[in-house]
Parts: C-alpha cells; sequence; structure tokens
C-alpha cells in the first residue's frame, strides 16, 4: 500500500514537477509530514480516479465559465490528491462483534486555505463539499454551511446548488431546497446554518464548511460543530478565507495558528493548511509578487485586472491598503491614511478661491450639511454646489466655529494656529469656552438666504436642537436628512468624496482649514473594507471632512432613475 510509484525525491510527479516553485512550499510540506505519520500511506489510484472524475461531476456556475467543466488548476488538484489519498489505520470496535479491528480512513480532517478573493475559493469550496457529503456520502450523513452571517454563508451553498443542477446525474440522486439538500440514496442532509452561536449543538456532522474565516466573530460554531463529529468514521472540516483585519480577532488567531502548523510550531498532521500570500515586506505593486499569492492568475483573477486595480491604488493609500488585502492576502490595520494630498491641491488652482467663494456662488442651489461639536471641539457648515452650464466640478464652501476662551490654549497644546486661520477669516469664534450653536444656526439661515438649500444633513446625536431652531426659524423640515455618523451612513458617500478628489472634480478653494482636516483624516474599515472618515488623534480635527461627506450623502438621497445633466461630472444621476 506504501507504494510511490514513479515518485522522484520522495515526492509524486503531480508535486514533484512543482518543487522549485515556492508558492507550492505547503505542499511539500505536507506531503513530508504525512509521510512520517505512523502507518499513513498515499493511495495513487484514489487520488487519480478522483481527479480524473472532478470534470466530469462538477461544473463551473458563473459569466464566461458557467456550465464548463471544473477543470482543476494545479493548486486545486494538489489539494484534492492530498485530502484524498492521504490514509492512515486506526482501530475500531466492529459495531456487530464488538470485536476490534482496523480500518483505513482518510489522515486530513481539516482543510484551513487562505487565498486572495477572484482565485476560485468559493467555486472550489461548494466542489470540495460536494465530494466529500455526495460522492463519498455515507447513510444518515450530515453536512454544514456556516460563515459570519447567513447572507455570507448562501455564497457557498448556492453554488453547490448551482453545481447539481448542471450535472444530471447529480441532479436525480439530489433534492435542492432554499436551504438544504437532500442525497436520496444515503438519506443525507445538508443544510445552511445561520452564524449565529446558538442552536448548533445535538448535530453529528459528517462534512462542515465555514466560510471567510477572516470575518467570524467567535470559533463556537467552528467548535461546536466539530466536536459533533465524534461519532464519524472520517468526518471533514473545509475552512477557506482571505485575509481581513488585524483587529478580527478570530481571524487573526484562525490565521496564527494556521502558520503555526506550517511552520511545524504546532504539531497537527491531521490538518492540511494552504496559504497563498505575499510576504508583508514585499512591494505590493510587482507582479512577481502577484503571482506568489494569486495561484489562478492568468485565469481568475486576469492580470489586466490586477494591473488596472494597482493603477487605481498607486496614488491612493486607501485603495493600496484593499489591494494588499484582497489581493495579496495581508492583513490590514483597521484604520489607514485616507487622501494623497498631491491629488487633493491639483483639485484648485487658485489658493485664495475660498475667500471669493461665497459671492461667486450667490444664486446657485447646494447641499448642505451641520457637524457640530459635542462641547469644545470644532464645528463645521459645508455647502456643497453642483456643477452648472459648462463647469466640470463640484464646488466647496466652508465655515468653522471654535469656542473663542478655549483658543489660545488650544493653539498651544495642540500646536495647530487656530489664531491665524481666525484673523484671517478660516475660522470664526464663539463668545465663552463652548460653541454656541445660535451662530452656527445664524449661519445656516444665512446660506438659506444666499443659496438654494437643497436638502440640510445633520447628526440626530447632537444636532437636534440646532435642527428644532432652524424649524422655529422657518426651515421646511422636508430639507433636514439624518446622517448618522457610521460606515452604513457614510460608506458610500465616502466613496464619492474619494473619487470627486481623485477625479479632479472638488473645488475646494484652498481652503486652509479643510486642507489641514483632508491631511488628518484616515479612513476607518468594517468587515468588509468598506470605510467611512476616521481620525487617529483627538487633536486632528476632521470636522470639514465628515461634513463634506455628509453633503454627498444628502446629494445622494435624490438620485433617480435614468441618467441626468449631471453625468460624468461626479455624484451621478442626482436629481437637481
Amino acid at each position: 500500500m506504501a507504494a510511490e510509484t514513479g515518485s522522484i525525491d520522495g515526492l509524486p510527479p503531480w508535486l514533484a514537477r512543482h518543487a522549485d516553485e515556492e508558492i507550492y512550499d505547503w505542499a511539500r510540506k505536507a506531503w513530508e509530514r504525512a509521510r512520517a505519520v505512523d502507518g499513513a500511506w498515499f493511495d495513487h489510484a484514489k487520488a487519480d480516479h478522483v481527479v480524473a472524475l472532478w470534470p466530469k461531476v462538477f461544473r463551473l456556475t458563473e459569466d464566461r465559465f458557467a456550465g464548463k467543466p471544473f477543470r482543476l488548476v494545479p493548486w486545486q488538484e494538489i489539494i484534492v490528491r492530498l485530502l484524498i489519498g492521504w490514509k492512515v489505520p486506526v482501530e475500531v470496535l466492529d459495531p456487530e462483534t464488538g470485536e476490534p479491528e482496523v480500518l483505513h480512513v482518510r489522515l486530513f480532517r481539516r482543510l484551513l486555505l487562505w487565498v486572495p478573493r477572484k482565485n476560485g475559493k468559493s467555486e472550489f469550496l461548494a466542489a470540495l463539499a460536494l465530494l466529500f457529503w455526495a460522492l463519498e456520502g455515507v447513510v444518515g450523513g450530515q453536512g454544514f454551511v456556516f460563515a459570519r452571517d447567513e447572507k455570507q454563508a448562501f455564497t457557498v451553498f448556492n453554488k453547490m446548488k448551482a453545481m447539481v443542477a448542471l450535472e444530471p446525474e447529480l441532479a436525480r440522486e439530489v433534492q435542492t431546497h432554499k436551504r438544504s439538500i437532500y442525497l436520496k440514496p444515503c438519506a443525507a442532509l445538508f443544510e445552511l446554518l445561520s452564524g449565529a452561536e446558538e442552536g448548533k449543538h445535538g448535530k453529528s456532522p459528517t462534512v462542515i464548511v465555514g466560510d471567510e474565516m477572516h470575518e467570524w466573530r467567535s470559533r463556537t460554531v467552528e467548535t461546536t460543530l466539530r466536536q459533533g463529529t465524534g461519532a464519524r468514521l472520517q468526518p471533514i472540516e473545509l475552512y477557506a478565507s482571505t485575509a481581513g483585519l488585524k483587529t478580527n480577532v478570530t481571524g487573526v488567531t484562525l490565521w496564527d495558528e494556521s502558520l503555526a502548523i506550517l511552520e511545524g510550531r504546532i504539531s497537527d498532521p491531521t490538518t492540511l493548511v494552504v496559504v497563498f500570500a505575499a510576504d508583508p515586506d514585499a512591494s505590493w505593486d510587482d507582479e512577481a509578487v502577484w503571482k506568489v499569492a494569486n495561484p489562478s492568475l492568468g485565469l481568475s483573477p486576469t492580470l489586466q485586472f490586477l494591473r488596472r486595480e494597482a493603477a487605481i491604488a498607486a496614488d491612493n493609500p486607501r485603495a493600496q491598503a484593499q489591494f494588499k488585502c484582497y489581493h495579496l492576502n495581508q492583513w490590514v490595520d483597521t484604520v489607514v491614511r485616507w487622501l494623497n494630498m498631491a491629488a487633493y491641491d491639483k483639485c484648485s488652482s487658485d489658493r485664495k478661491g475660498w475667500k471669493t467663494a461665497w459671492e461667486r456662488m450667490k444664486g446657485r442651489r447646494c447641499y448642505a450639511a451641520v457637524d457640530v461639536s459635542s462641547t469644545q471641539d470644532v464645528t463645521a457648515l459645508l455647502l456643497l454646489f453642483p456643477p452648472e452650464g459648462e463647469e466640470t466640478q463640484w464646488t466647496v464652501i466652508c465655515r468653522f466655529w471654535v469656542p473663542e476662551d478655549t483658543m489660545a490654549l488650544r493653539v498651544k497644546n495642540d500646536r495647530v494656529p487656530y489664531d491665524r486661520w481666525v484673523a484671517e477669516g478660516a475660522m470664526e469664534t464663539t463668545p465663552g469656552d463652548y460653541v454656541d450653536q445660535n451662530f452656527v444656526m445664524r449661519g445656516v439661515c444665512r446660506a438659506g438666504e444666499d443659496f438654494e438649500l437643497l436638502g440640510v444633513g445633520f447628526d440626530p446625536w447632537n444636532a437636534r436642537k440646532l435642527m428644532s431652531d432652524l424649524q422655529a426659524e422657518g426651515m421646511d423640515v422636508g430639507l433636514q436628512l439624518e446622517v448618522r455618523q457610521g460606515i452604513p451612513s457614510l460608506g458610500e458617500p465616502t466613496k464619492e468624496f474619494e473619487r470627486l478628489i481623485y477625479a479632479g472634480q472638488l473645488n475646494h478653494g484652498w481652503h486652509p482649514v479643510l486642507r489641514w482636516m483632508a491631511k488628518n483624516a484616515v479612513v476607518r474599515f468594517d468587515e468588509n473594507l468598506n470605510f467611512a472618515p476616521a481620525k487617529k488623534r483627538s487633536a486632528e480635527k476632521i470636522d470639514g471632512v465628515v461634513a463634506a461627506v455628509m453633503c454627498i450623502a444628502v446629494a445622494l438621497s435624490t438620485v433617480e432613475e435614468g441618467p441626468s445633466v449631471y453625468e460624468g461630472r461626479g455624484i451621478m444621476e442626482i436629481e437637481v
């Protein structure tokens, strides 16, 4: 049984041909460690059979690949062969006689796969799940797929159902439902699970599939399901993910565990660890580095796609972080530097444009937003004017207020020239040690007199009184729009603000306070790398940038269907 016919230096031909390729270091290590397991042997015939059968049973499900035979690329073939081929003897009791007997079962019981986006991870995971649950089905088998939430788990589950539908022989034996798949010959059930920790006990899985490990809230679901496999002879866990945020403790823990197994610091011969990722110190824009991290490069993703993404990220720190995470499988910080100030500065050629903007724009339509300070911080009023006629840029007008009594201390402690800005008219003071909202209200009212306000955005957390006062002054409540300070509300407007900057379509007039705030701004990511403005330190104010994004949120709230006169000039399809 242990014969390795045709092996080269102890490696079989299908692995030896990649002996000099760095990206397959994980495979060579897995082979050597499996060989060291007492009694382990490799079933070449079984591995060959499954690889040959694969494209006859499984079909791809999307885009230009839809309906085509799923032909394993090298990295996928190696994983399949390792999972299927390596076997180990185990002693069990015969259920009829009670006598001990030796059976040979799969050595690998867990796959930890880390691979960047668009390399076919979900498609591969779906086919693996069907392989072990349906093709190697056992009577009364149970399969489960889960992720951070139910919506995410549907990605793999729906691909499983699509593969069943595309293969007539599978379709005859398998019944598919919205949340389950039933294998008739074995009376086996495969179910979709929510990401909630509750309600997972009492199950007896033969196959467990977990997607996007980097977003798991905890390992409770994984642990509960694994502990339910005790009655199964050769259960398998199939987990896959890209990298994510360094602040996700669960994801980082699984990543560290994977590397520890790969490097031999943890002895776990039953786990196959597969890692495709660029070295943290590698140049992110080096195409040779892309090939190390993306084993399916050329097929999916295409080199053309990555080149375009890299070009977009070239001068964009935020986009670089996303490129590193999505396409190089590198973990990223929750907060990263946002804007390239060279691109910001190019948006306006007149360095004194901010001083004349109010008079220039009188009578024009605009969107407004107020970012109200809690007590002693800066309060900002931003006005955003859509382009008219032959214009291509949106124009920004700013007003900022700080408390007069605390300004000198703020200049000394924060080393920020508030006093100079006040002297040149770029910032205003209000009496006392906090910003008097009556001054802000009068500022909004004046804007309403000089411009046609199409909407006013505010954060309900600290601006309700101001909005009530404005209503008392005659403002139509229909003009007021709540814009909460979080990624769900600010995510899309933040992307549009960034796009306007890099497209040179935001005329900020070189307002010195807004420029300082733009330089301070970082972005904070959520689990899906959606983002919104943030700041690293309390002295680094970004109120003006936040208010500008809120203006865009107000503008986007009036999106209508079909093209508009502003198409091609930012904030697409806006009704004004």
